[in-house]
């Protein structure tokens, strides 16, 4: 099939590799021209691991194009994708302005029947706002030409987008027409070999779908910091809690990881924007409320772990920081708990030494250049560089380089011995018999 996929972001550029990896035509289309050059020359605009060899294989064998032109991308394209960016508003809500006006464009170029499909995570009720958009500049050209609007949202996990892409666990597919049923079926037919994944729903129900798995995975999250939180005030280690909780097969073990707090493009943003709608429909979400407000308290519970530990005043002293990005396996630093962190630490007056396998630019990018000139921050490239003189180590993303450290030469090289664990990753038992002090959370 030939596809058109509107925006060369994260979910954009995933779905039109995998798409090509595939065997389809896909072009995709972004309106910043520099972005587009380089793209067509091997560059990634983000770290998702096992993606760059994908784009580069399928552009070099001409099934993945790059262009600026929407009117040239839908060409005899059977299916249109709007995979644009839906920032959030200082409300909450989502603001759709992108994909309107994608979709506007796509009336302006629409010449034959195409299935237009919102995988963006849009509101329930954008889907219907698209449709009037693409009908609106139809009838604006005097042009009678049939389309059909789907709902096709997106649940990949940032470090392992393109696995969960190619052998997706549900393929969640919004329709309201018999036509359109049978391209999408038609189009993710190579993915349900095995057994049939695609589940089919009304539209709405398909926007409302991603919006509630993200809210309750990030349920899951903030209640179990929440325990930890809990533990840490009543002596008693969460871990083994965790152990104990997540052998009940109603629960599981998935997402009940106490840490400092979850961050990314997703859980927050969905949160917010899920809180907004309910509100102006007259509902109040009392769980998705303190949800949030948990979330947010969280990102600075390592923090007050160090200020209880040191003081308030901070000045003279250094911080090692290991992870900046918010999850292992991406660059994003959008919403991460360590960027929170790390602006704490300053405000206080610490100098920090920051170590990220892969968000070390994307996280300049959010810093004040004064502080990296000044060498308030100092970002390495070597995660022992970032415990030189230290005289405390935070570790706030998991990444598997940091599980298994050398904590004999860690000893030797931090000004003190200690250890602020905000993923829980190390045992404080054995630490402290190796004459460190550990703060975890939930544990300490």
């Amino acid at each position: 099939m030939k596809l058109a996929v509107v925006g060369t972001g994260y979910v954009g550029l995933v779905t039109g590799a995998c798409f090509a990896e595939m065997g389809h035509s896909v072009t995709c289309v972004d309106i910043d021209a520099e972005k587009v050059s380089k793209l067509k020359e091997g560059w990634m605009p983000i770290y998702e691991p096992g993606l760059k060899p994908i784009v580069l294989r399928n552009f070099e064998e001409e099934r993945l194009l790059f262009t600026t032109s929407l009117a040239e991308a839908m060409a005899d394209a059977q299916i249109v994708f709007i995979a644009v960016g839906t920032p959030p508003g200082e409300d909450g809500s989502a603001d759709l302005q992108h994909v309107l006006a994608v979709a506007r464009e796509i009336g302006d170029n629409l010449s034959e029947y195409t299935v237009v499909v919102t995988k963006s995570t849009v509101p329930v009720g954008t889907a219907d706002k698209v449709r009037v958009a693409v009908g609106s500049q139809l009838a604006l050209r005097g042009a009678d030409v049939a389309f059909d609007v789907v709902s096709n949202p997106e649940f990949l996990k940032e470090g392992a987008a393109v696995e969960d892409f190619m052998k997706p666990d549900r393929i969640v597919v919004g329709v309201d027409a018999d036509r359109s049923r049978d391209v999408m079926r038609e189009l993710y037919k190579d993915f349900s070999r095995n057994h049939d994944r695609i589940i089919f729903m009304g539209i709405r129900d398909a926007e409302m779908t991603k919006y509630a798995g993200n809210a309750m995975l990030a349920t899951k999250i903030s209640f179990m910091n929440e325990i930890a939180n809990l533990c840490d005030r009543l002596g008693v280690d969460v871990e083994n809690v965790r152990l104990g909780i997540g052998s009940d097969s109603r629960i599981g073990y998935s997402f009940i990881y106490p840490g400092c707090g979850y961050g990314g493009s997703c859980f927050p943003k969905d949160v917010r924007a899920l809180i907004h709608a309910a509100g102006e429909n007259g509902y109040d979400t009392k769980v998705l409320q303190a949800v949030h407000e948990r979330n947010e308290d969280q990102k600075h519970v390592l923090f007050r772990k160090i200020v209880k530990r040191f003081g308030e005043d901070l000045s003279g002293l250094t911080f090692g920081l290991w992870g900046l990005a918010f999850k292992p396996g991406t660059d994003d630093v959008r919403e991460s708990p360590a960027l929170v962190l790390l602006n704490a630490l300053v405000a206080a007056g610490a100098k920090i030494r920051a170590y990220d396998p892969e968000a070390i630019d994307a996280a300049r990018v959010e810093l004040p250049d004064s502080w990296l000139e000044d060498g308030t921050v100092t970002m390495v490239r070597h995660q022992y560089e970032a415990l030189e003189g230290a005289d405390a180590l935070a570790l706030v993303t998991e990444w598997k380089p940091f599980r298994h450290p050398d904590f004999r030469a860690m000893h030797e090289m931090m000004q003190q011995a200690i250890i602020f664990d905000g993923r829980n990753q190390y045992d404080p038992y054995s630490l402290k018999e190796s004459g460190f002090e550990y703060f975890g959370i939930g544990r300490s």
